[in-house]
């Protein structure tokens, strides 16, 4: 038998423990080496020539500030978040036959968060396994993705849980969607604030939410107007229409002849008309008959879109920086100077900002690094704050005018509960220094990376702008993604060949070492093979 978390004793308790060999974890203990280990060892004792063994969960061994709801409120006990992760374990011990919670008191309970930690430690102990989650999702969903097996719990910051207990770092941030972490506090209290006032009226109706909300990104970003969607590929979708449509009512081009150029190597979605134009085969393959209307010319070459384009020519679509197709950053100048040709001949610039917007490169839109303003703007992802999907379109009078009542709409699009996260995220942007903290903080991973990395044969680049980072190699690394996450690192591989590192924009200095010190010995085990 053991006991962890102990505080105080009764004088006849400790003799009786003592005289029976009970093994004691004083709270002095699990401070110095840690609960995991604790708890290791405590359950090496309990199952010791058993065939089974119960877990008695005593609330009073609860810091008492976080669980009032007990018997006897002590200070400095076990942190009950951190005895949840931990319990998670627990699921997958065949040999484990009982769990109990003690010591709650009802009337102490004010808030209801005593019977809610009640739940939390309960599920976490006998709550499905990752297999068995991973099964009923393989049962019972489309197989269109094939996601590593991993099942995840809870996430704080730039920090992830599984529901077996195990911590992990998180450098994809749901393709750059989690920008300010897992469970901003602040976006939190205003989800939950807005969901128990008003969520959803449809746009029939105006609500009081999103007035703000277009004015913010508006005022923001400098643009006349903005319309409201849920995600990214809906935004890239309206910017076409709306290109389409400008093109024939202002430009004069015939009906149904627009052309859009766009560059190869995209990645803006993957809708019908999206996947049209897309590079990559996967994603066409046996969807057609497919979109027409679109020109691609290659990322970075400036001269090859003043080539392409012709009197049908609508607009230019393009990624400041490609994501998925590698962290490809164009040449210095070249969107300069693609404003400049557009400019010249009547081409609308149109800027996919979905993944790198909103502070992801240390600028609020990539483009301003080179001080170029479109004429329109998809924003997506990170506007939502990673809570839920939020996206806009953001355009001038002089583009947004060809859209009239009816022309496009959405039912969830600027609902009230999704524009007071936008609103939310504006704010933590302008208030809490990202921008700087991205500058800062990538600059200090990107040279990490290059001291470790750098002068590796098959290392073929480093390259990224803010907190979008890709470290290009000389072969497939696929296999790299499930080594990291067995180390507790979350990224991607991209382009066969690219490590995409995109973490939330809060991650510190230390974060980013602690990223460095896990990535490094396993990238040179994958160019060792």
């Amino acid at each position: 038998m053991a006991i962890v978390g102990a505080r105080s004793w009764e004088p006849e308790e400790l003799v009786l423990l003592n005289r029976l060999g009970v093994r004691i974890f004083t709270m002095a203990e699990v401070n110095k080496r840690g609960l995991p280990a604790v708890l290791c060892e405590a359950m090496s004792i309990a199952r010791e020539g058993t065939a089974g063994f119960g877990v008695s969960v005593d609330l009073d061994s609860m810091d008492c500030a976080a669980l009032p709801a007990t018997t006897c409120l002590v200070p400095d006990g076990l942190d009950p978040q951190n005895l949840v992760d931990n319990l998670h374990g627990l699921r997958s011990c065949a040999d484990l036959v009982a769990l109990e919670i003690v010591e709650y008191v009802p009337s102490r309970d004010r808030d209801g968060s005593g019977a809610r930690w009640v739940m939390e430690l309960a599920a976490a102990a006998l709550g499905p396994t990752t297999a068995t989650l991973r099964q009923r999702e393989d049962t019972f969903g489309a197989h269109n993705y094939a996601p590593l097996p991993v099942v995840f719990t809870r996430g704080k910051g730039s920090w992830l849980w599984d529901v077996e207990g195990r911590r992990y770092l998180d450098m994809m941030s749901a393709y750059s969607a989690v920008s300010f972490g897992h469970s901003h506090p602040r976006l939190v209290a205003a989800l939950t604030d807005q969901a128990g006032r008003l969520a959803l009226t449809s746009r029939a109706y105006s609500n009081d939410r999103l007035p703000l909300m277009l004015e913010r990104l508006s005022a923001l970003l400098g643009y006349d107007r903005a319309l409201p969607v849920n995600t990214g590929l809906e935004a890239v979708e309206t910017a076409l229409k709306a290109a389409r449509k400008w093109a024939h009512t202002i430009k004069g081009v015939p009906d149904g002849q627009a052309e859009i150029i766009v560059c190869d190597n995209n990645f803006h979605g993957r809708s019908t008309t999206i996947i049209s134009f897309s590079s990559e085969v996967q994603y066409r393959n046996g969807f057609g008959p497919l979109t027409p209307g679109f020109r691609s010319i290659p990322f970075g070459d400036a001269d090859a879109l003043a080539a392409a384009i012709t009197p049908r020519t609508a607009a230019f679509l393009f990624e400041p920086i490609q994501g998925e197709g590698g962290i490809v950053i164009p040449p210095p100048g070249w969107l300069a100077r693609c404003a400049e040709i557009c400019r010249a001949n009547g081409v609308l610039l149109i800027a996919d900002e979905v993944q790198t917007g909103l502070g992801r490169t240390g600028r609020m839109l990539a483009c301003q690094h080179e001080n170029v303003r479109p004429d329109g703007v998809i924003l997506g992802k990170a506007l939502g704050g990673g809570l839920l999907p939020v996206a806009a379109f953001l355009a001038d009078d002089a583009l947004m005018q060809v859209f009239q009542p009816g022309d496009h709409g959405s039912t969830f699009g600027g609902n009230p509960l999704a524009t007071r996260a936008g609103v939310e995220t504006i704010r933590i942007m302008e208030e809490d220094g990202l921008l700087q903290n991205a500058t800062t903080v990538g600059e200090h991973l990107k040279a990490a990376l290059q001291r470790e990395l750098g002068s590796l044969p098959g290392v073929k680049e480093i390259r990224g702008q803010g907190l979008m980072l890709g470290i290009e190699l000389n072969k497939p690394c696929g296999a790299l993604i499930g080594r990291a996450a067995e180390a507790g690192l979350l990224l991607s591989v991209t382009a066969d060949s690219v490590i995409r590192l995109v973490p939330p924009l809060i991650l510190t200095t230390a974060e980013a070492d602690e990223i460095v010190a896990k990535l490094t010995p396993l990238v040179k085990a994958i160019l060792a093979e």
